[in-house]
């Protein structure tokens, strides 16, 4: 009878979830927002005070001595807290993704002050990691707060989670359609209405606060002086193939960094950290541009000055340095770190094309922008993202041509290289070594949406045709306006939201093989 009732209750809560979600993804955009900003403020202090340091004890043995003693102090932090809370390891978006599969449950009490303490540290010390994959996880978090404050059941905290990682990721970069592009296309993995407004409320509500407290300055301030003319298309091309080939190796690297570190068993976590932060110290006195999140590279590379030796080194060092860093578990993302090699390989392709084909300089910083949304799409696989991205942070639209030119290139590149996306790989990885953590069983229910897509296994058949999984319930059909009670006999039509109960202990298996049924891969199932 109670069992009845919860999925009576679920249903009936998931009619007016547009309307509720609403609301509630304006409070989790207020909250995680303002958590995102003061740690946006937080790392902007840990990385003036690193410049200020290395400025100081430059000449000075002692001091430089000193300043070791600082970094193998910082280094024994973070690794207390990684060891404290195993979940603020890397950049979080693996976690947040595990979270929405239903494989992991982050204690958020525990996720959002180590890692606002683990990030501060690691930045501080100079790692070079990023801040947006941590800002996406503390948004997460805060929109789990909510979901705990408010009573919500797992449905509802699953598009809270989303919210806050759209509201994160629009603080990070003043970007809020790149927030809401991101957390459906990568983190959600669905597009429908319900999660997309209540996104949408959220990306805007941090981003209005990110502006007021911070500014309207973009994450990259330069500018482009003109559009690239049509006869560089044949360019833009041939970078689409380099960023798909190299963000293919990007993925290929990390993951065996990632696998060196792993076999370092006798180190543990402290031995391992203390690594890069090592590294770090050593780094700082002959080349402190490579430090910290790489805001200052970036920031040379545009203004043009920059000699193509010069580049290549960066390049390298920053490559390096970054998958030594993101290797150890340090609390840190490669977001943004991917962005500044891929800032670096389109300013080494602009200078061979000048070289080599006449390529005018002035259009240094177009190739800087294309090669970034490029290797960010090679990578993380996520296009649209990338392009929104790289749009909000130009505000021209004259280059969207240009910039899905190279994203999709760069996409189908990976793609046929057959390099998994980064992130995906990372989730594996660590549910892997977490023994495939399986929630514990309590009744509750959870409603999951999933859209047919053409060519699908599901597309064109019956309801009672398809071999559904057994532990799961057709509760609705959606088809545009029109909500359809599901029977045996209804026919599915390609673009149908069907929506599913299962429990929240057999989900995950569940909606994995439903988003197979209704995928356009139809090689495991077929219909009885």
């Amino acid at each position: 009878m109670e069992e009845n009732k919860n999925i009576s209750a679920t249903i009936r809560r998931a009619e007016r979830f547009q309307v509720i979600l609403i609301g509630e993804g304006i409070i989790v955009g207020g909250i995680g927002g303002l958590v995102v900003i003061l740690y946006r403020m937080i790392l902007g202090c840990a990385g003036d005070w690193l410049n200020r340091i290395l400025s100081f004890i430059t000449g000075h043995p002692l001091l430089i001595a000193g300043w070791f003693m600082v970094l193998v102090l910082m280094a024994l932090l973070t690794a207390a807290l990684v060891s404290y809370e195993p979940l603020i390891s890397g950049s979080g978006i693996p976690q947040l993704e595990g979270e929405i599969a239903g494989k992991i449950d982050q204690a958020w009490w525990r996720v959002l002050p180590a890692k606002f303490a683990g990030g501060f540290l690691c930045i501080f010390g100079g790692l070079a990691l990023g801040r947006e994959g941590p800002s996406i996880q503390l948004g997460a978090m805060a929109g789990k707060v909510v979901s705990r404050l408010l009573d919500r059941g797992k449905t509802e905290e699953k598009f809270l989670l989303t919210c806050g990682a759209s509201a994160g990721l629009a603080a990070a970069f003043h970007a809020p359609l790149a927030g809401v592009m991101f957390s459906l296309e990568e983190v959600h993995k669905n597009f429908s209405v319900s999660v997309l407004i209540s996104v949408m409320s959220a990306s805007l509500t941090a981003d209005f606060l990110a502006t007021t407290i911070l500014g309207r300055e973009s994450v990259f301030s330069f500018e482009l002086l003109k559009v690239l003319p049509t006869e560089y298309y044949g360019m833009i091309l041939a970078l689409g193939v380099l960023l798909g080939v190299l963000g293919a190796f990007y993925n290929w690297f990390t993951l065996k960094i990632q696998a060196l570190y792993s076999c370092m068993t006798r180190m543990g976590n402290t031995g391992k950290i203390l690594i890069p932060f090592l590294c770090a110290g050593v780094i700082g006195l002959f080349a402190p541009e490579m430090l910290g999140t790489g805001h200052m590279l970036i920031e040379e590379l545009t203004a043009g000055e920059m000699a193509l030796g010069t580049m290549v080194f960066f390049l390298v060092g920053r490559f390096l340095f970054s998958a030594v860093s993101f290797g150890s578990g340090a609390p840190g993302g490669i977001f943004f770190p991917m962005l500044i090699i891929g800032a670096f390989i389109g300013g080494i392709f602009a200078e061979a094309g000048h070289v080599l084909f006449g390529l005018e300089e002035i259009y240094l910083n177009n190739f800087v922008l294309l090669a970034m949304a490029g290797y960010f799409t090679a990578i993380v696989r996520a296009p649209l993202t990338g392009i929104i991205l790289i749009f909000e942070m130009t505000g021209s639209v004259n280059q969207m041509l240009s910039l899905a030119l190279v994203s999709i290139m760069a996409y189908i590149v990976a793609t046929l290289m057959r390099s998994e996306p980064i992130y995906e790989s990372l989730l594996r990885n660590l549910l892997k070594k977490r023994g495939e953590k399986v929630l514990e069983r309590r009744g509750e229910k959870v409603l999951t949406e999933c859209t047919v897509m053409l060519g699908s296994c599901a597309a064109g058949r019956r309801i009672r045709e398809v071999e559904w999984p057994e532990r799961c319930l057709l509760v609705s059909v959606r088809r545009g306006e029109e909500e359809i009670i599901p029977r045996g006999s209804t026919k599915i039509q390609t673009g149908d939201c069907l929506a599913f109960l299962t429990d929240e202990a057999d989900s995950p298996a569940v909606i994995g093989e439903i988003r197979k049924i209704c995928s356009e891969n139809l090689t495991d199932f077929h219909v009885n």
